[in-house]
């Protein structure tokens, strides 16, 4: 029985996401500095929609709009609060995340990490204009993610 309820689950899930990903307009969503929203990553397939942008509509509860590059202080944290992304999850086809690896945040996670002192840099020209509703242009601006540092 509790077999059945997860594969209907899953399905649902499933359904519901490629449903939503014909609906939403990548032409019309700016980033946080006003520009067209870039991509965030494909390796691993980040996104509400899992198509590799941090686009959303009003289903996307948790407001997957913050594109992150990971850290392993920022991975341990989201572990420690009930949110696992380092550990791969078959049932989801999710390979887990590890240190460099770009992926869409929640903008309300983000926060509480940038609180706690272990926040993530981010992307700007990959985060959506949404996280302005969040968490100020100024502080995500002060996480941008610099590539030469990372060599």
């Amino acid at each position: 029985m509790i077999i059945l309820r997860e594969k209907t689950n899953i399905i649902s899930y499933i359904i519901t996401t490629l449903l939503l990903v014909g609906t939403h307009d990548l032409m019309a969503v700016n980033n946080i500095l006003g520009e067209p929203l870039a991509l965030c990553g494909r390796d691993p397939v980040t996104g509400y929609f899992r198509d590799g942008y941090c686009s959303t509509t009003d289903e996307d509860h948790g407001t997957h709009v913050v594109c992150a590059v990971v850290t392993e202080k920022f991975l341990s944290y989201t572990k420690s609060q009930g949110n696992d992304l380092s550990t791969p999850n078959v049932l989801y086809r999710f390979p887990g995340l590890k240190p460099g690896d770009r992926w869409c945040l929640c903008a309300l996670r983000w926060r509480e990490a940038f609180e706690a002192g272990v926040a993530p840099d981010i992307d700007p020209s990959s985060t959506h204009e949404k996280a302005l509703k969040y968490i100020p242009l100024e502080t995500l601006l002060a996480f941008r993610y610099d590539r030469t540092e990372q060599q």
